[in-house]
């Protein structure tokens, strides 16, 4: 049977009685709410179709699928991707099929974290998602490009919710204080607007962390005033929201990261602080530290790598909180030295060609001649020590296998240590031309 939509029982989370149940109730979202807006127009038309919406937790997702049930007047059914399987979706569509012959009614058929659901389980129902027997309305805190299926994706039109503010969530504190139906109103408690505040910070964005940060505060109050006392305990030590294998987790390191590329150092330290404060494993980034050196660095300043190896190790002899520090030195330098990607597209250019021309063989004359047959067969013939030529350089030599023209893949910047080896490499191209070497494409 379809769940209650709006549940009044006593025992029900205070986030759950509060729950929005007219579009004018939601706090937040007006990117897609806001009179004109595609949804909101959807909703208020009652032009059903399937969709999926994508954001953090408490932003807003399950309330809106159960709005859209209210106000289309559709059955509802809702399943978690974690304890639900195929015999329940089977089960639904057979329903789905019943309301729709003998009530004349549609199915709304809600996924929560559907990320967690397998291709099996997600084909099940897309039969029944294209034939117009059920509505389907996805629920996820990953990007559903990397999670659903592109037939299930190509057929649902997905919708990104955002991070509640904090005078979006102050609202919502105060309505449910003042509540006497669904919230504690009828014990007339009043909240310091100061306090609120600290509580609507502390849920970051998550109005059903806001709720229960309210709900713990009114049940640990005996007075008519939640004092700054309750509230400070309730907040201290309230973890960051960091999603350690989920998109929250991606974007942070990515800001990191393109901060550090920016030549951002106040940026890049915000974003290791963050991912640090919020549980990230200070080893991980180590890792990722290595990569920009080489991907973002390179020969422009070579110390950057040295260095960036230098705070791995750090962190792991030592760990906490010395690691972290030898890290945030390691990322500061990182970001304030000269920049160049010529190592990093150098070497996807190399693995591309190599790729692409297969199994080329080595040349006969960079070929290694340890024995006396080798040598009869030409092995290491024509081979020229660079040692003993001419300002150490073999002059129009090619070291490529037949079949691949010579190649310029690393072309250095002009900044850093790099404009030192861009001038060496020039000299070098002069050398080639002079004795009629082939110039590299």
């Amino acid at each position: 049977m379809p769940e209650a939509l709006f549940p009044d029982l006593p025992a029900t989370p205070l986030a759950d009685r509060m729950r929005p149940r007219t579009l004018e109730e939601i706090c937040g979202q007006s990117h897609l709410l806001a009179l004109g807006k595609p949804l909101r127009r959807a909703i208020e038309a009652d032009r059903l179709h399937s969709m999926v919406f994508w954001g953090p937790p408490g932003t807003g997702k399950t309330t809106l699928a159960r709005l859209l049930a209210t106000y289309s007047g559709a059955d509802f059914h809702r399943f978690s991707a974690v304890l639900s399987g195929v015999k329940d979706i089977r089960a639904a569509v057979a329903e789905a099929r019943r309301v729709r012959e003998q009530e004349d009614r549609g199915t709304i058929l809600f996924i929560d974290e559907v990320h967690r659901f397998n291709k099996s389980q997600q084909d099940a129902f897309l039969p029944h998602v294209e034939a117009g027997t059920l509505i389907f309305i996805g629920a996820t805190t990953e990007n559903p490009s990397f999670e659903l299926n592109n037939a299930l994706l190509s057929r649902a039109r997905v919708y990104v919710l955002e991070p509640l503010g904090i005078e979006d969530l102050e609202r919502i504190i105060e309505r449910a204080l003042n509540d006497p139906a669904r919230g504690p109103g009828a014990r007339r408690l009043t909240l310091d607007p100061k306090q609120r505040r600290l509580m609507a910070e502390a849920a970051h964005g998550d109005a059903r962390r806001a709720l229960n940060l309210l709900e713990l505060a009114v049940d640990a109050t005996d007075s008519d005033e939640i004092g700054a006392d309750v509230v400070a305990e309730l907040i201290t030590g309230q973890l960051r929201r960091f999603d350690k294998g989920g998109d929250v987790f991606y974007d942070q390191i990515s800001a990191l990261h393109k901060s550090v590329r920016g030549s951002a150092p106040d940026a890049a330290l915000y974003w290791l602080a963050r991912m640090v404060d919020g549980g990230c494993d200070p080893l991980y980034i180590a890792r990722r530290v290595v990569r920009m050196a080489s991907e973002d660095i390179g020969n422009a300043d070579p110390r950057a790598l040295a260095l960036a190896l230098n705070a791995w190790d750090v962190q792991e002899r030592l760990g906490s909180p010395e690691g972290e520090l030898a890290i945030a030195q390691a990322v500061l330098y990182l970001a304030c030295a000269a920049k160049s990607n010529a190592v990093y597209q150098a070497w996807n250019a190399a693995v591309e060609d190599a790729r692409r021309y297969g199994s080329l063989e080595v040349p006969p004359h960079l070929r290694n001649a340890p024995t006396r047959l080798m040598r009869e067969l030409g092995y290491a013939r024509s081979y020229r020590y660079a040692h003993e030529e001419p300002e150490g350089y073999v002059a129009g030599e090619n070291y490529f296998p037949e079949g691949l023209p010579r190649r310029g893949y690393y072309a250095p910047v002009e900044r850093g240590l790099e404009i030192r080896i861009r001038e060496k490499l020039a000299r070098l191209r002069e050398l080639d031309r002079a004795v009629g070497g082939q110039e590299k494409d």
